[in-house]
């Protein structure tokens, strides 16, 4: 009885290694996509209301990104048309990132799709929060030659029938 415990003990302590294993390679496989190393960060324009249309941000070099989401109204839980347009410059591929400036609302991630003449669009959709108006980060990743590129936009939502704040 004594050896057969001290298998079992040794078949658990041998499971438990390899489903650490598994979880260590899992994290270390998905690191870059949830921790892209970004080359080019610009800063948030405290001016861009995305709500009255297309927020257009001017980096350091002078290249132009232009940002909409449609409707203006920006609900959740409803499906959001995303637009990119770029000046200047050329991308392999964009992708907006939203998260909750004040609360984790977990991954999401929206890959658009590259039309025509640097227009890229997409469709994605904000989770629901409990909270009647809640700011947002769209991350609008750029995946150049010369590496990535982050601009980002801020906004808020707010619940049906709820004033957006500051708007009294």
């Amino acid at each position: 009885m004594e050896v057969s415990n001290k298998s079992n003990t040794t078949l658990w302590v041998l499971l438990g290694l390899l489903i650490a294993a598994i979880c260590a390679v899992a994290v270390y496989k998905a690191r870059p996509m949830l921790f892209p190393k970004i080359s080019i960060k610009a800063a948030v324009d405290p001016a861009c209301d995305l709500r009255a249309g297309p927020c257009v941000t001017q980096l350091e070099d002078g290249r132009l990104v232009s940002f909409s989401i449609e409707p203006r109204e920006l609900p959740v839980v409803k499906p959001l048309q995303l637009q990119v347009s770029l000046q200047g410059m050329e991308a392999d591929k964009i992708e907006v990132d939203f998260s909750g400036v004040d609360m984790n609302m977990g991954f999401n991630r929206v890959k658009l799709n590259n039309g025509s003449a640097g227009e890229f669009t997409g469709s994605g959709m904000l989770p629901v929060c409990v909270w009647d108006a809640m700011e947002w980060e769209a991350q609008v990743l750029i995946d150049t030659q010369q590496g990535l590129v982050s601009v980002p936009y801020r906004f808020i939502t707010v619940r049906p029938g709820v004033p957006l704040p500051g708007a009294e």
